[in-house]
């Protein structure tokens, strides 16, 4: 059992605590934060130990750090981790520049190191089993998919919104990983990205408390239209919108083979419907979910990486799909500024499918 210190204790952190218990390939045993006060509530809730940032990069009792800070403090904190010998989970998006992300890929080769990011819900039941259709032809060769994520922004339901409107942020950088990396675990790495976005509103008035009334001006587009050419040979559409108050009735995702259709469950759960419908039928078909983890299982990722530390081997939500995924997001807005298509440098293994039938606490894989 690897011994994990989680650094950033907002409000994702209580889900990852939570879970942490019920993963024997791990154990959660401090947590920190820049306000100290916020670390020690957390603390003091889950019985672990709150420390400074620097103490627990100092602690040789913990192995593995996951990062749950903002957007833009990852990369820093990714490499402040890896330089003191820590393994690195860290929660999406990868980083907020490539380079930032190269960076941390670089460090954590040369130190022999492991490093992965979230989203991990790629591992839940729900798309497990639409992987586990994919693979065993129920659709026949895949063609396309499509994908939206259409929401009218952040600022009337989070208590702090802001970080939502500054680099790293916007509805494709905060939902676009979930999207992008259930589409890998389907259908394989990407080959080249198109993309048309733009800002709609310069500015944006909070509307939830506490921070009600207070603007904030918006530095990152928040409606991106992306099309992914996979190298296998599927051409996908997704939209992601913080333009969209009234909502949206179309499909969380859909693949599209030779042989039929799968609806895909919401790629940000872990559970949900899978539907089928094969060609020459009338009807969609419920699919029983094959895989377990279909409750909020996040850490999940964190816990597959530390069993696969402990056995030497490769795990799933690696540092190198995620920065796929990053580079991705990064190619849709440059090609909606250049007006090209953009060839994708990096590349990623498709994760390997997870087998059925896992044990609820522990990863026998």
């Amino acid at each position: 059992m690897l011994k994990a210190g989680i650094i950033g204790a907002g409000n994702i952190s209580g889900i990852y605590l939570q879970n942490g218990r019920r993963f024997e390939s791990m154990e959660i045993t401090a947590i920190a934060d820049l306000d100290r006060s916020r670390a020690e509530a957390k603390g003091l809730q889950y019985g672990i130990r709150a420390l400074s940032v620097e103490d627990m990069l100092m602690d040789a009792e913990i192995d593995l750090i996951i990062n749950l800070t903002i957007p833009k403090a990852h990369a820093a904190v990714n490499l402040q981790a890896l330089e003191a010998g820590k393994h690195v989970y860290v929660e999406k998006p990868f980083a907020v520049s490539l380079e930032e992300g190269k960076e941390v890929l670089r460090v954590a080769e040369a130190r022999g190191l492991y490093v992965g990011g979230a989203p991990d819900t790629f591992l839940g039941g729900g798309i497990q089993t639409c992987v586990k259709l994919i693979l065993e032809g129920a659709i026949g060769t895949p063609v396309g998919a499509t994908a939206f994520m259409m929401s009218g922004g952040h600022e009337s339901w989070h208590p702090d919104p802001a970080f939502y409107y500054m680099k790293g942020g916007g509805p494709l950088f905060d939902m676009g990983p979930y999207y992008i990396t259930v589409l890998i675990a389907m259908l394989g790495p990407i080959h080249r990205v198109t993309g048309a976005a733009r800002i709609s509103a310069p500015e944006r008035t909070i509307t939830s408390e506490p921070k009600a009334g207070e603007k904030i001006r918006v530095e990152v587009p928040t409606h991106v239209a992306g099309i992914m050419e996979f190298k296998a040979g599927p051409i996908a559409t997704l939209l992601t919108s913080f333009d969209i108050p009234g909502g949206s009735v179309l499909p969380r995702m859909e693949v599209y083979g030779t042989g039929g259709s799968l609806l895909v469950p919401d790629p940000n759960d872990f559970g949900g419907k899978v539907m089928l419908r094969k060609s020459g039928e009338s009807e969609w078909k419920e699919i029983e979910l094959t895989h377990g983890y279909a409750e909020n299982a996040r850490g999940l990722g964190a816990a597959e990486m530390a069993a696969a530390i402990a056995r030497g081997t490769a795990h799933r939500a690696s540092g190198r799909l995620a920065y796929h995924v990053l580079e991705t997001m990064h190619g849709f807005h440059a090609s909606a500024e250049q007006g090209v298509h953009i060839v994708m440098h990096s590349d990623c293994d498709q994760p390997a499918a997870l087998p059925a039938g896992l044990h609820p606490t522990f990863l026998h894989i």
